[in-house]
């Protein structure tokens, strides 16, 4: 498995030191399933689940099997469906993301968005999850309702960052290609949709520069077309379906 570890400086929010950080490194294989009952019998060393639908059997069932366990949740869009929906301000609530039931965040408002990421972070390592993939870093792109500027999504990536590490959690950069070169020392890896079929991969390697993994996925792209692409680039790719089941196709 080839993984490493640093070490979370300061301590805990809860005041305990923190365990070592992981570090995923390139050439690391990966299960994203965020839909059904996960199958653990996939021969990966990294999963990447959802941080609410699963507990902490799950993924100590994993642990025991020698996997490391990403926590996925929502950090740029509400969702109708969560269990903290209601923590959410109706004034933080912008647009339709295009997805049922989920709306843009207002990340401007960081004072406000801060201790409900914080609490689901705190959720994540509860369970013990060894990192998280927050999602939507990238509102900034997006008709979201706000005028939300580079620099606003920069703050707020920043945040979630270091509230991941404050917990000793490992972060992943979801997407947000544009600001690599300013956040890959923020984050351990990246998780990339569809860079092969954007013709957009090659924005990901500062992260391969820099030893960190990139989880990578596409949908409608061969694997014919993609795999040369990711293994030329050191892309941990696989073709997934929409609804990112457990049906997965790798390189």
């Amino acid at each position: 498995m080839l993984t490493g570890c640093v070490t979370a400086p300061g301590r805990t929010p809860d005041g305990h030191p923190p365990a070592a950080r992981w570090h995923p490194r390139p050439g690391t294989a990966w299960q994203w399933q965020l839909s059904g009952t996960v199958d653990t019998r996939v021969d990966v060393p990294v999963y990447d689940i959802d941080g609410f639908e699963n507990g902490p059997a799950v993924v100590r069932r994993l642990h025991q099997s020698g996997r490391k366990v990403i926590c996925y949740i929502n950090a740029g869009a509400w969702e109708s469906f969560r269990p903290d929906r209601d923590d959410f301000p109706a004034a933080v609530l912008g647009r339709s993301d295009g997805w049922n039931g989920e709306r843009w965040l207002d990340i401007r408002r960081r004072s406000v968005l801060r201790p409900i990421m914080a609490a689901r972070l705190d959720m994540c390592r509860a369970k013990g999850f060894d990192a998280v993939e927050p999602d939507l870093l990238d509102g900034h792109t997006n008709d979201t309702g706000f005028p939300l500027t580079a620099a606003h999504q920069l703050a707020y990536n920043r945040m979630i960052a270091n509230l991941a590490h404050e917990r000793g959690l490992a972060v992943g950069l979801k997407n947000d290609l544009e600001q690599i070169p300013d956040l890959v020392g923020d984050f351990d890896f990246a998780v990339n949709e569809q860079c092969a079929q954007y013709r957009e991969c090659s924005s990901l390697s500062p992260f391969i520069k820099a030893g960190k993994a990139v989880f990578h996925v596409e949908y409608s792209e061969p694997e014919r077309t993609f795999c040369p692409i990711a293994k030329r680039l050191g892309l941990d790719s696989m073709r997934k379906r929409l609804d990112l089941g457990r049906w997965r196709s790798t390189c």
